[in-house]
């Protein structure tokens, strides 16, 4: 397995806390390091990640893989909101599912 197939999170650290970033594997319990920046906290990630998996594979004989996401998931809404939403896409020349993953990453991206 490779760093770069398994996603990372990144998170401020609070500035109380020492600041910096702290980046974590979430598919690989404990595996997560930390850095000033956030290039530094990744390249810190990926050394965290070398030693986490060497060991899995010591104690436990093999490395869990990345999770798969199929990047499809269903959502049952009022039809109401179903017909603004298509309403919607259909004004700004959009697909529905274009429209909703746009709305769902600005809010995620607010956060």
């Amino acid at each position: 397995m490779k760093f770069e197939e398994y996603p990372i999170k990144v998170s401020p650290i609070p500035s109380d806390e020492g600041g910096g970033y702290m980046v974590t594997v979430p598919d690989l319990p404990g595996c997560f390091a930390d850095g000033d920046t956030i290039e530094q906290a990744i390249e810190e990630a990926r050394d965290a990640f070398t030693a986490w998996t060497m060991v899995e594979a010591e104690d436990k004989g093999s490395v869990p893989p990345p999770k798969s996401y199929s990047g499809q998931f269903v959502q049952r809404i009022p039809k109401t909101l179903h017909l603004r939403l298509a309403q919607r896409a259909a004004s700004e020349g959009v697909s529905l599912n274009q429209l909703a993953a746009t709305f769902l990453a600005q809010g995620l991206g607010r956060r």
